[in-house]
């Protein structure tokens, strides 16, 4: 198909080696690695480990619960503990990213979640993988959103809307967000790697993926 890079999303109890050889012998590159919230605070060190020997880049906290989110005490414990995961996983040479839903765009205090989220821990220890489909469900412009977080957005999810009621997802340029556009913005905003990403699929998900990168490919970014 032509995938270059891989993002883990749990690794199925394989050892780390058995992992890193079974990239190398499919030429794939281990970039990321998506960590929950109780993973980061039970074994960090585990995973720091883990993503080193498969030689990833990034450990991403996936999701956090919105209750906390909107809870100012809870927030700003779980803000401390982002600044303590963040600065475990950069002094280990590695970096610490979040990755969006929609709900991090409801306002708090006249502010986005998100954004709350990046003002309260230092960008060398908390950068952004932004999900595209999630910014436009959220009511924000990808390609301004993009731009204003240049330079702390590494990664991006890269997965389509639908148009249609549900809003649901659809093949990397197959829906309604203009991917031209949002990508050359990723382009500028320094994103290094285009991750794509499908909750759900209408087809076999092979056909899914496969659609999505020969769309990238007709634009120039795979």
């Amino acid at each position: 198909m032509g995938y270059k890079t891989v993002e883990f999303a749990g690794y199925r109890d394989i050892p780390a080696k058995e992992m890193k050889k079974a990239l190398d012998d499919l030429g794939l590159q281990a970039v990321s690695s998506h960590v929950g919230l109780q993973l980061l605070e039970s074994e960090l060190e585990k995973q720091i480990a883990y993503s080193q020997e498969i030689g990833a880049q990034y450990i991403i906290c996936p999701w956090l619960d919105e209750k906390l989110l909107k809870n100012e005490g809870d927030f700003n414990k779980l803000m401390s503990d982002f600044r303590k995961y963040g600065q475990a996983i950069n002094e280990a040479g590695l970096t610490f990213l979040y990755h969006n839903h929609a709900f991090e765009f409801e306002k708090v205090d006249g502010e986005y979640i998100l954004d709350r989220m990046y003002q309260s821990v230092d960008p060398q220890h908390l950068q952004a993988e932004l999900d595209l489909y999630w910014v436009k469900k959220g009511g924000l412009d990808p390609k301004e959103y993009l731009l204003s977080y240049k330079g702390r957005v590494p990664i991006v999810h890269v997965k389509d809307m639908a148009d249609d009621a549900e809003q649901s997802f659809a093949e990397v340029g197959h829906g309604v967000i203009d991917y031209p556009s949002v990508l050359e913005a990723a382009v500028e905003a320094g994103v290094q790697y285009f991750m794509v990403e499908q909750d759900v699929c209408k087809r076999p998900p092979l056909e899914s993926v496969k659609m999505s990168i020969d769309y990238l490919k007709s634009i120039g970014i795979a």
